[in-house]
Parts: structure tokens; C-alpha cells; sequence
């Protein structure tokens, strides 16, 4: 029997931040490298419509004006298909870019070493990045543990 391959490790503040593109669920191409000269937050979650998912993303809809007031970028990725991220941004009011991670699968969830290969989902990550493009912050919680993202992106 084949033994699981261990998941990578995180990437850790100070470390350059891995440069990913992706379409969001519009379709538009994000690319990290796009967004320099501005702070960024990427908040990686494991599935669109769950119950976790779901309460910490609305309360990132509810924390965009404190977020816009800091010039805080917010992008949100997870491994769900554009066209999944499309009707969860519609049916949850989400204004932000959810930005999909479908194909190659997982790709910036494994730059980031937020990877579950296994469940074929992301791990809720949350790294911020400073207008250099260096990881400022970076967070890993365990796939059912909720985060106080107030605190993570707020400080």
C-alpha cells in the first residue's frame, strides 16, 4: 500500500511570495504579480457552499469596508471549479474575487503548502503580503477549525 505523501510546508513570513495566476469566478484572470505596490490577503478555504466556508466568508463581506479602509486586497481561493465560485459569489453576496484553483488542480495550494492532496482541497491558509511582495503573516489552521479572521487581517 502506497504511503500518503506528506503535504509541503507553508510558506513563512518573510519569504517571497509565490507569484499564481487564476480566473476568478468571472472568468477574469487574477495574477498575484498584478497587484503589487498593494497589500494583499489571500485567505484560502477547502469548499464553496460548506458550513465553515460560508460563515468565514461572509464575514470577510462583512469586513470589507474595515479592509478597503487599510488597503487590504482581499482574494479568497479555493479548489472549486470558476463556474462553482460563480454561483457561491452569487448566492452569498460576495463582492470580493474567489479566485479558482480547479486546473492544473491545486497548483497554488501546493505553492503556498496549503495543500490537501488527499481530500483534493485547500487547507485554510491565510498569508498577507505586503506591497513588496514578501509574505508578511502566515496562518494554517486545520480543515474543520473556523478562523477569527478580524484578528488575522486586522490585527
Amino acid at each position: 500500500m502506497p504511503v500518503a505523501k506528506p503535504p509541503a510546508e507553508p510558506v513563512v513570513a518573510g519569504a517571497v511570495a509565490p507569484d499564481f495566476r487564476g480566473p476568478n469566478q468571472h472568468g477574469q484572470e487574477i495574477r498575484l504579480s498584478a497587484l503589487r505596490g498593494r497589500r494583499v490577503a489571500l485567505v484560502f478555504y477547502p469548499w464553496a457552499f460548506s458550513s465553515i466556508c460560508t460563515s468565514e466568508l461572509a464575514e470577510l463581506r462583512e469586513l470589507a469596508p474595515r479592509l478597503a479602509e487599510r488597503d487590504l486586497t482581499v482574494l479568497a481561493l479555493s479548489c472549486d471549479a470558476m463556474f462553482t465560485l460563480r454561483a457561491y459569489a452569487d448566492a452569498e453576496r460576495l463582492a470580493y474575487d474567489l479566485v479558482s484553483d480547479w486546473w492544473p488542480h491545486g497548483r497554488i495550494a501546493a505553492a503556498y503548502g496549503v495543500l490537501d492532496a488527499e481530500l483534493g482541497c485547500a487547507r485554510r491558509g491565510t498569508f498577507l503580503i505586503d506591497p513588496d511582495g514578501v509574505v508578511t503573516s502566515a496562518t494554517v489552521a486545520a480543515i474543520g477549525e473556523r478562523r477569527d479572521l478580524p484578528a488575522l487581517l486586522l490585527g
